[in-house]
């Protein structure tokens, strides 16, 4: 459960901050649904960029917005189809868009979900306090964002082999900017970075997004709807939608299957990872390119119950087809093959790890022979926008990249993606990749096992208390506008 005790003292302090700063915060209801943000709201962000450090792009952190720079308002869900002549697959493949958040990813609402929280309730003081955002990439560059929107002071963490546009960006959002050793699959470093920072430090509040259930509720309540959205515009009348495909990640945007399965109870989740870290598929280890998706254990907040396949994608085929994406010769050889060039030119949507979604939901639309009204859905979670350097660093330590580059990729990496390195859970597959929650969480990470168990209750009551958490906090957030006296 998300703590919600209230500490009056210091909620007063966070009001007083957001009264002196002009920040209201948009309920979890507003950021599903835009509609319901007030015209006096939307008239003013007419004139905010999107990526402003402005409090008004708080209500941004929504899956609606216009794709547009600056003075964009709100729409339907932003997402793209990948036809079979991209894919090799008869099935439909959809994606929902990160790149329209603020930031250019879609973790501003995660982070926005763990701070929130405990921001109204008094259990995060403004002033005297720093949130530490521990992280892999986007994360931290979500937690830093939302925190500069709110008013608050924030340390990132996050492995020093992370894309340079992460750590330039951050310096000029986050108050301190921490690199631990090692690549994306180095979690437990950043982990035991917050136990030392924890014995050192009285001024911070650690949000984990491992652990942090705000992260789960966020996207079951925000992502999930988006979702299904989607599906009741594309689907018809004929349409069945049969998976959705998700790295592990932080297990935060799992969640959102969690609400698609409560609409369409057919649906599988396959969740991925990289062939070079397969922790969920051979309790492995290793380390990894693809930016954005954690490694070597199985977050706190993965509802497992709920994950259906083990999908684990080869981080050499990411970034080939990030290169035949991007590059002018792989492009040029996507048209010719009759991808349409309108799509072609929107490639650049995909980051590394959307790239890695696309695989995997290729995989299982393979592995499940899906026809032509079945229907996979994915989350591209960023863009190229934040990988840039990545493809500069390819051409000079492997070469030029050619058309005969783009035959051999597009055949044999993406309409060439088998149904190897995938695993069907069983029940017991499953509590297998649950069980390996106990090394991560009750011997290193001090959380109980009552509660680990709880998790794996064939009643679901452990999420769906936490599911219906989210009418309190948009009563806290409320009240909390209220008191400011910006409500209006």
């Amino acid at each position: 459960m998300i703590d919600l005790t209230v500490n009056e003292e210091q909620i007063k302090a966070a009001v007083q901050r957001a009264r002196e700063r002009n920040i209201v915060i948009p309920t979890f209801k507003q950021q599903r649904d835009p509609s319901l943000i007030p015209d006096a709201i939307k008239n003013k962000l007419k004139n905010v960029g999107l990526w402003d450090v402005d409090p008004l792009n708080l209500f941004r952190i929504t899956w609606k917005n216009e794709p547009k720079e600056k003075g964009g308002l709100f729409g339907k869900v932003n997402y793209i189809e990948f036809p079979p002549e991209l894919t090799g697959v008869k099935a439909r493949i959809i994606a929902l868009v990160g790149k329209y958040f603020p930031t250019g990813a879609h973790k501003v609402g995660a982070t926005f979900g763990c701070l929130v929280p405990a921001l109204v309730t008094g259990q995060f003081d403004p002033i005297k306090h720093k949130a530490v955002w521990p992280s892999t990439g986007n994360y931290c560059r979500g937690g830093a964002y939302d925190a500069a929107l709110l008013g608050c002071q924030s340390i990132a963490i996050l492995p020093e082999e992370m894309s340079r546009e992460r750590f330039d960006w951050l310096k000029s959002v986050a108050g301190e900017v921490i690199a631990t050793p090692g690549c994306e699959s180095n979690v437990k470093e950043i982990f035991d970075k917050c136990w030392e920072l924890q014995k050192t430090r009285s001024d911070i509040v650690i949000f984990n997004q491992f652990d942090q259930q705000g992260n789960h509720l966020w996207h079951y309540t925000v992502t999930g709807p988006a979702m299904v959205e989607v599906l009741e515009e594309e689907l018809g009348t004929e349409g069945r939608v049969r998976g959705i495909a998700l790295a592990s990640g932080s297990g935060g945007t799992l969640g959102c299957a969690d609400y698609v399965k409560e609409q369409f109870p057919e649906v599988k989740l396959a969740v991925s990872e990289a062939l070079q870290c397969p922790t969920l598929l051979l309790n492995g280890f290793g380390g990894h390119r693809i930016e954005g998706i954690g490694d070597k254990h199985v977050p706190w907040i993965h509802n497992v119950r709920n994950t259906d396949m083990i999908v684990a994608v080869d981080d050499e085929d990411t970034m080939r087809i990030m290169r035949m994406f991007n590059e002018p010769a792989g492009r040029s050889y996507l048209k010719k093959q009759g991808v349409d060039p309108k799509l072609v030119d929107q490639l650049d949507l995909l980051g590394i790890s959307g790239i890695g979604n696309l695989i995997s939901a290729i995989k299982m639309a393979k592995y499940y022979e899906l026809e032509e009204r079945d229907v996979v859905l994915t989350v591209l979670t960023d863009s190229m926008e934040l990988y840039g350097t990545r493809v500069k660093e390819l051409n000079e330590q492997d070469g030029a990249y050619s058309d005969q580059d783009a035959a051999a990729d597009y055949h044999g990496r993406l309409l060439g993606a088998g149904t190897d390195n995938l695993e069907e859970l069983t029940h017991y597959g499953r509590k297998r990749v649950h069980n390996l929650k106990y090394y991560t969480w009750i011997e290193q990470q001090a959380k109980q096992l009552d509660e680990l168990n709880a998790q794996w209750s064939p009643y679901p009551d452990y999420w769906e208390a936490i599911h219906q958490q989210v009418e309190a906090i948009d009563e806290r957030i409320v009240e909390f506008n209220r008191r400011t006296g910006l409500a209006d």
